[in-house]
C-alpha cells in the first residue's frame, strides 16, 4: 500500500485566494476611512462657515442694539421727550387704525364757521380709551366759536364739545380771540360700496 506524504517544511498555501480575500477587505476599509475623512472635513468647514455666519449675525445685532440705545438716549434727554410721547402715541393710534388726519380734517372743514380757522390740533385718549382732539381756534368773535361747539355736537363724528380756554390772539395774527376746543371725536366706519344701479330691460326706446 503506497501512502501520500507531504515531505515540505512549508505547507503549501493558495496565495492567490488569500490576496483576493484580504486585498478585498483592505479596499472596503480604505474606501470607508476616505469617506470618514471628507466627511470630516466637509463638516469642519460648515462648521466653520456657521461660526462665521452666527459670528456676522451676532455683529449685526450688537450694531442694533447700539443704534437703539443712542436713540433712546436721544429721545430721553427733557427737549426732545414732548416729541417722543407724542410720536410713541400717534403711531399706537396708527396701529389701532383709529385715526386718519384726512378724515378728521375732512369732518372739521365740514363744520367750521366762517371767518373762523384751525391753529393747531392734538390728539389724545382720555381714562375711557376714547379719542378727544384737542383744537386751538382762532376768529373774529365768541359766536363763532360757539356755533363750531354747537356745529360738532350736532355733527355724528364729534361728542362732549366744550370750550376749554378762551383769551386774546397775538397782534401779528390778524385775529381777535382764540379758543381751546376739546371733544370726542368718533370715526366713521367703512361703509360697503354702492353697487351701480343695473340699467332696466324691457323698454323700447320709440323713435321720434
Amino acid at each position: 500500500m503506497r501512502l501520500a506524504i507531504n515531505l515540505a517544511t512549508q505547507p503549501y498555501e493558495d496565495a492567490r485566494q488569500f490576496w483576493l480575500r484580504w486585498g478585498s477587505g483592505l479596499a472596503v476599509a480604505a474606501i470607508l476611512s476616505l469617506s470618514l475623512l471628507i466627511m470630516t472635513i466637509t463638516g469642519w468647514f460648515n462648521a466653520r462657515r456657521d461660526h462665521k455666519a452666527i459670528a456676522d449675525l451676532r455683529a449685526q445685532i450688537a450694531q442694533r442694539d447700539r443704534t437703539r440705545e443712542q436713540a433712546e438716549a436721544f429721545l430721553n434727554r427733557p427737549e426732545n421727550r414732548n416729541t417722543r410721547d407724542e410720536s410713541q402715541f400717534l403711531n399706537e393710534l396708527i396701529e389701532r387704525k383709529s385715526l386718519s388726519w384726512t378724515y378728521v380734517l375732512e369732518d372739521l372743514e365740514k363744520v367750521m364757521p366762517t371767518r373762523v380757522h384751525l391753529v393747531s390740533i392734538h390728539p389724545e385718549l382720555d381714562e375711557d380709551n376714547q379719542l378727544t382732539l384737542k383744537l386751538v381756534i382762532a376768529g373774529d368773535s365768541r359766536d363763532k366759536a360757539l356755533e363750531l361747539v354747537r356745529r360738532m355736537e350736532d355733527s355724528r363724528r364729534f361728542a362732549q364739545t366744550y370750550i376749554e380756554t378762551e383769551h386774546p390772539a397775538p397782534a401779528q395774527s390778524g385775529d381777535t380771540v382764540e379758543f381751546s376746543i376739546a371733544g370726542i371725536y368718533i370715526p366713521e366706519a367703512a361703509s360697503a360700496p354702492t353697487p351701480p344701479p343695473t340699467p332696466a330691460t324691457g323698454t323700447k326706446r320709440s323713435n321720434p
